[in-house]
């Protein structure tokens, strides 16, 4: 049987992440290893570039897709935006955007 990699434990070290009362774990993802990671958790096709654009639907923030935090929360890993501890969303909230404006000086 095939396992499952939102179950299994990622081969990366986690530390620890508080969010409210709940303390869980944030894996720490080597730049080297974010494409495969993100092509194993994403729950949808197609999966996006590391370079592509997203908004947070619950913070209304944009991020770029290598940005993606991933925790292990409850027995699973879950794909996050960066800005879980503001209430950021999972990969479920993520909705393409383009990149955002500059600003001049």
């Amino acid at each position: 049987m095939k396992s499952d990699p939102h179950v299994e434990r990622l081969p990366y070290p986690t530390k620890p992440l508080l969010l409210g009362d709940h303390a869980i774990e944030e894996y720490v993802i080597p730049d080297e290893c974010r494409e495969d990671v993100l092509r194993l958790l994403y729950l949808f096709v197609p999966v996006p570039r590391l370079n592509a654009w997203r908004e947070d639907l619950h913070t209304g923030r944009k991020f770029q897709v290598r940005e993606f935090r991933v925790i292990r929360h409850s027995g699973r890993n879950w794909l996050f935006t960066p800005f879980i501890e503001e209430g950021g969303g999972s990969v479920i909230d993520w909705i393409p955007t383009t990149p955002p404006r500059r600003t001049l000086p």
